[in-house]
């Protein structure tokens, strides 16, 4: 599978989640009209109002009704459930009764059933309560308990093994996985370090992990009545807190569940953002003829406009009003000014940077002793990839506020400077076709211009020389450096021209000393002086020994 069509499906993966999620966003919103009833965690059916009681009130009644008589009931004696007609006005109105005494709990009304359908209703409901009953009776026997005991203690096993064996796998396939790919690939500067993989793959098992747990002791607690109850009334109150409206925003209130909507529908929106940036620069802009520059503006003010639409759209779609985010604008109108000055600054500066445009990615530049290619340029900060291949982040007013040396802005043809001294005495002329024949055949040197040659003066050890050269890549200009002080050095042995080394001379000179000086330290002085000379004196002598050539034996043979 190709990588376009691999990031298409993502596209439209998130796509179809996006507007999956805006459908069902009237769904949650609309309130439940019907409460269901509950015996031991189960669903019997629902209740809907009737009348000046709510289903609410219903449900509650006959759920804790039901719960008493399973209490009440003994041995496997099945809880007798009886329908009944009473009339009332000249109507008839089913009424379903429990237990040997035939206690009342429910009345079917016109409001549970269609007209005409009010028995058959009723009808349907007393068996649901009946089967409701004999199951809960049978649930507390101890029968249901040496079946299901068993059950239990399988699935806190199985538990067990999945959690040994994401442990096993881990340890035998996944990390020396890491590890062989981390020793054979070529490391990518953009790609994560090993350490930051390992605890990804960690975290990624352990949530596994806990989910899987989780998913054992949810079934385990739904084998018996009285854990099944509870998991039931932890899961309708986390259900509860999720939909109920506490988050007032305007004229509207929001639920927990709705931000957690918004905030997956705006995430998702990041990411198609970024998916649509990356094609529109690989598929659609590489085609126009746009240099690299120009492509990431273009992808770079796309890219945000387009969140900005798609984030006003889901926020109208969510049931937002754009308006009553007025306030909200002011407040963080006078955070902007106050406490988010930095940010604000940063962000004017991006822009400047984009629509000015003084350094553009794929420029190379000098900031302040770094100097690196620009490899991208947003609204905050902008990555410089420097000779090291290490990426820099640097703020945007960084190139505002101090000097930017751009090598490659509106030509990237560069001049370098070469220094080079040479002793005393030489043939100046020799020197300067010696400078000019060392960058000639070089590949990185333009031969046009021409290479140039400056005597820049005369230095205290040295006659003073600069080698001027043009280059198109701003990037080798250290390699080309070396590469000519090489080739000069060679040539410069070759046709014995001596580079010299610095040198100071010391002349000492004998004089009267103050007389308002003591005794001692004139003594001192004296003896230092004489010891001095004498060194000075041995050392020359040394010297004319060594320069002058030995004498040939006279004798012959």
């Amino acid at each position: 599978m190709s990588s376009s069509l691999r990031r298409f499906l993502k596209i439209a993966l998130v796509s179809l989640i996006l507007f999956s999620s805006l459908s069902l966003i009237p769904t949650l919103a609309q309130e439940i009209s019907k409460t269901p009833i509950l015996l031991d965690g189960r669903e019997v059916f629902e209740l809907g109002d009737s009348g000046e009681y709510s289903g609410i009130d219903r449900a509650a009644a006959v759920s804790e009704m039901l719960k008493e008589a399973v209490a009440e009931a003994s041995g496997e004696i099945p809880v007798t459930v009886t329908l009944r007609e009473l009339e009332t006005s000249g109507n008839s109105i089913p009424i379903i009764e429990i237990g040997e005494d035939q206690r009342y709990l429910l009345s079917v009304t016109s409001s549970d059933a269609p007209e005409g359908r009010i028995m058959q209703q009723a009808q349907d409901w007393a068996a649901k309560i009946e089967d409701a009953l004999e199951r809960a009776q049978y649930e507390r026997s101890s029968t249901y308990l040496l079946r299901t005991t068993p059950v239990s203690l399988l699935l806190i096993l199985i538990a067990c093994g999945v959690t040994w064996g994401l442990g096993w796998a881990w340890e035998h396939w996944l990390e020396p996985y890491l590890i062989e790919n981390e020793l054979e690939l070529p490391k990518q500067v953009d790609s994560p370090t090993t350490l930051s993989t390992e605890i990804g793959a960690q975290v990624i098992i352990n949530a596994l992990r806990l989910v899987f747990w989780l998913f054992i002791l949810l079934n385990i607690s739904r084998l018996y009545p009285q854990t099944r109850q509870l998991s039931r009334s932890l899961t309708d109150s986390l259900f509860t807190t999720l939909i109920a409206k506490l988050i007032p925003l305007g004229e509207n209130s929001y639920s927990v569940l709705d931000l957690f909507i918004l905030i997956a529908l705006l995430v998702g929106l990041i990411f198609v953002s970024r998916s649509v940036r990356k094609i529109l620069r690989s598929r659609i802009l590489r085609f126009t003829g746009l240099n690299r520059a120009a492509q990431d503006t273009v992808a770079v003010i796309f890219n945000y406009t387009f969140v900005f639409i798609g984030t006003l759209v889901i926020l109208q779609l969510w049931g937002l009003d754009i308006s009553s985010l007025t306030v909200f604008a002011g407040v963080l109108g006078v955070g902007i000014g106050l406490g988010m000055q930095d940010i604000a600054k940063e962000f004017i500066s991006g822009l400047v940077l984009i629509f000015e445009r003084p350094i553009q990615v794929g420029d190379f530049v000098d900031v302040g002793g770094l100097m690196g290619t620009v490899e991208r340029i947003s609204v905050r900060s902008t990555e410089i990839r420097t000779l090291d291949q290490v990426s820099i982040i640097l703020p945007n007013s960084r190139f505002l506020e101090s000097e930017v040396i751009n090598w490659s802005h509106h030509s990237s043809i560069s001049r370098l400077r070469i220094p080079v001294g040479v002793a005393y005495g030489s043939d100046t002329q020799l020197v300067k076709k010696t400078l000019i024949d060392a960058t000639e055949e070089y590949p990185d040197v333009l031969s046009r211009p021409a290479p140039q040659v400056f005597f820049i003066g005369f230095g205290d050890s040295s006659l003073d020389f600069n080698l001027l050269v043009w280059i198109t890549e701003p990037r080798k200009q250290f390699q080309i450096k070396s590469d000519l002080f090489f080739r000069v050095e060679a040539l410069l042995n070759e046709r014995n021209i001596e580079i010299p080394f610095p040198q100071q001379d010391l002349h000492i000179r004998s004089g009267n000393v103050s007389s308002d000086m003591s005794p001692d330290l004139v003594k001192s002085l004296a003896t230092l002086s004489n010891s001095l000379a004498t060194w000075l004196d041995h050392q020359q002598s040394q010297g004319n020994q060594q320069k002058s050539p030995p004498q040939e034996d006279s004798k012959t043979e």
